[in-house]
């Protein structure tokens, strides 16, 4: 059996002292998390993240710092590698048609999320929170896309 990670991207989007997040179903089960979803082929990390978030928001954004590298092996047994990228908001993208497992779009405040930690989809989800509020992150230069 041949075994290989999950490359997936998220997105930390701040704006006024409120979190972009998406409540979406997964295994049939309503779940928070930030914009994220798996990197395609011939596709860099920086651009799936636009357009995951842009696919799960209806929100057009500017990648601005990266925040970090994350492995979680999840119940699933399957592992994750996640990139995660602090985005700036630009402007919602008029009649956008969301990725049908998104139930709903929120701007939710800090505590509100720490509220909802019994429906966090992975614990990655506060972990970036919680990085990003303690101001750790790296310039996006630390990425770089050799192909």
């Amino acid at each position: 059996m041949q075994w290989y990670p999950h490359v997936t991207v998220a997105t930390v989007v701040e704006r006024n002292e409120q979190f972009l997040m998406v409540e979406e179903l997964s295994d049939n089960k309503r779940v928070i998390n930030q914009p994220a979803g798996h990197l395609e082929p011939d596709e860099d990390l920086v651009s799936a993240a636009v357009r995951e978030t842009s696919e799960e928001t209806g929100w057009l954004v500017k990648p601005v710092a990266f925040l970090g590298l994350r492995q979680y092996l999840a119940p699933n047994n399957i592992t994750y590698i996640r990139a995660t990228f602090v985005a700036n908001a630009l402007r919602e993208i008029p009649n956008a048609t969301l990725d049908k497992e998104i139930i709903r779009v929120h701007w939710l405040s800090y505590s509100e999320i720490r509220e909802r930690s019994a429906e966090f989809r992975s614990p990655m989800v506060i972990a970036d929170i919680e990085q990003y509020r303690a101001g750790i992150h790296y310039p996006l230069e630390l990425y770089a896309n050799h192909g």
